[in-house]
């Protein structure tokens, strides 16, 4: 199996590329840590959404809509309020419906800590610490150290992100993956050939600004093609479909995550996460791009200001000194 982990150039960038087999990742240290591309090379799917012909510069105003960012925090924040439980911050204004949308951590250039082959699997390892450095400290003094870990074997993409309170307050916890899938994913697939499944719980009624109102929708014709994994995920528009998580099965087995899948070639993109991720938001830009964003979050939009209970919204602290991880894993299926 070829196996190998290099820090290596991306349009004068240093990138990490990993390769495990039929794997290839790199990882984009500039760009937030973003995977921006992973390949299964042998069954010729490329599944993150890229574009060689951005500029570095192009790429890092829109980190959101390509590979496989990670959010903090998640989605909109309504007003750009963030009520903590010892402060309430203000957050710059920056989505069109009025909210402060997706934080900061993934326009940040990450520091390589290491990239390595150990024990048949390549890794890389990232972090950011964020403190009065950084240009947002003044507006949210909050420390707090972030850490990735992009583990690729002949078994696919394990990640693992770990935030840790540096600080003297209470840190919000919220974390969101923006992950960007190319429809179609296959070599000469099509779009209307890709479907979706998404083991989908209650779904959220959202207002005219995209916060939650804590009611909630009866599934219809719509949502139920994501528990038959019956989806055609583009060339129609999804505009933030909200859910409760729930637990799916795949090959008889229990199974935590989303599934992707060309009828054509019954290849498979599969999307496993951990169940510290509740909720699911499914977004795919109008649906003519050739992508589409199911995102797995830790808390639901809001989740700070919603009168609801912490176990209903995922709302979390960590307290000073507080350290917490979750964990996903990306892999391809061919049958």
């Amino acid at each position: 199996m070829s196996l190998s982990a290099e820090i290596k150039k991306y349009k004068d960038e240093d990138v990490i590329e990993l390769k495990a087999g039929r794997y290839k990742a790199i990882i984009a240290p500039f760009l937030g840590s973003n995977v921006i591309r992973m390949e299964d090379t042998e069954n010729g799917i490329d599944i993150f959404r890229h574009d060689e012909n951005l500029s570095i510069e192009e790429l890092k105003a829109s980190p959101e809509v390509y590979g496989f960012p990670t959010l903090y925090l998640p989605n909109r924040l309504s007003n750009g309020v963030l009520k903590v439980s010892d402060y309430t911050y203000n957050f710059p204004i920056n989505d069109p419906l009025g909210n402060h949308l997706h934080g900061f951590l993934h326009k940040r250039v990450h520091d390589i800590v290491t990239a390595e082959v150990e024990d048949g699997k390549a890794i890389a390892k990232t972090r950011y610490v964020y403190d009065e450095n950084d240009e947002f400290f003044e507006t949210y003094p909050v420390s707090f150290k972030a850490e990735y870990v992009f583990t690729l074997s002949e078994e696919g993409l394990f990640y693992s992100f770990t935030m840790t309170n540096l600080s003297d307050r209470q840190l919000p916890y919220g974390v969101c993956n923006h992950t960007a899938i190319k429809a179609p994913f296959t070599e000469g697939g099509d779009g209307l050939n890709t479907r979706l499944y998404v083991p989908i719980g209650e779904k959220w009624e959202l207002n005219s600004k995209c916060i939650p109102t804590c009611d909630f929708i009866p599934h219809n014709n719509h949502d139920k093609q994501y528990l038959t994994g019956s989806m055609v995920p583009v060339l129609h528009d999804i505009d933030n479909d909200l859910y409760f998580a729930a637990e799916g099965e795949l090959n008889g087995k229990p199974y935590y995550g989303i599934m992707v899948s060309d009828v054509t070639t019954n290849a498979k993109i599969c999307y496993e996460v951990c169940k510290d991720f509740k909720y699911w938001i499914i977004w795919n830009d109008h649906g003519d791009k050739g992508y589409f964003c199911p995102e797995p979050m830790t808390w639901v939009i809001d989740a700070p200001n919603l009168p609801i209970p912490p176990q209903e919204s995922g709302y979390l602290e960590l307290a000073p000194g507080e350290s917490k991880t979750v964990t996903e894993k990306i892999y391809t299926v061919i049958k």
